[in-house]
C-alpha cells in the first residue's frame, strides 16, 4: 500500500509542542504511513495576516520545522494569498488544519471546489495541557 501524503500549513515561528502535535495529529488523519508535508506560510503573508513580523525569517522557519522527526519536507508557502500554486504539484491526499485555521479552511475549500480537487479534509483539535 501507497504512503498517504499529507499537508499543513502554518506559520510556525519556532517549532513548540502545540505544533509537534498538530504533526502527530495530522499524520493520525492519514490513518496509516504517511509523508507529512509542512507548508510555511511567508513573512509576508504573515505580515498581513496576523499584523506582525515573525521573529524568525521565513528561511530559519522552514529549516526549523524541517528540523523536525515527524516532517518528511518543509516547503516555503505561495508568495499571493489564495493562489495555493505549492500543493498543485503535491497533490496530497489529506490536509489537516490547526484549530485556528477556519479561515484558511473555507478559503481552500473554496479554491479546491473551484478546481473539482477532492481531498480528505481533517481539522486538529487545540493541544490540551493539564
Amino acid at each position: 500500500m501507497q504512503n498517504k501524503t499529507v499537508v499543513v500549513f502554518g506559520i510556525f515561528d519556532g517549532v513548540h509542542e502545540g505544533h509537534r502535535d498538530f504533526f502527530r495529529q495530522a499524520l493520525r488523519a492519514a490513518s496509516g504511513q504517511a509523508e507529512l508535508i509542512v507548508i510555511v506560510g511567508r513573512d509576508e503573508i504573515c505580515r498581513r495576516l496576523k499584523n506582525k513580523t515573525p521573529e524568525h525569517s521565513e528561511e530559519e522557519r522552514v529549516q526549523l520545522v524541517a528540523q523536525e522527526p515527524l516532517v518528511d519536507k518543509a516547503l516555503l508557502g505561495d508568495q499571493d494569498l489564495s493562489t495555493y500554486q505549492v500543493l498543485a504539484g503535491l497533490k496530497p491526499d489529506v490536509i489537516c488544519f490547526g484549530y485556528d485555521q477556519q479561515r484558511l479552511r473555507e478559503d481552500l475549500g473554496k479554491w479546491l471546489k473551484q478546481r473539482k480537487q477532492i481531498i480528505e479534509i481533517h481539522s486538529c483539535k487545540k493541544l490540551e495541557v493539564d
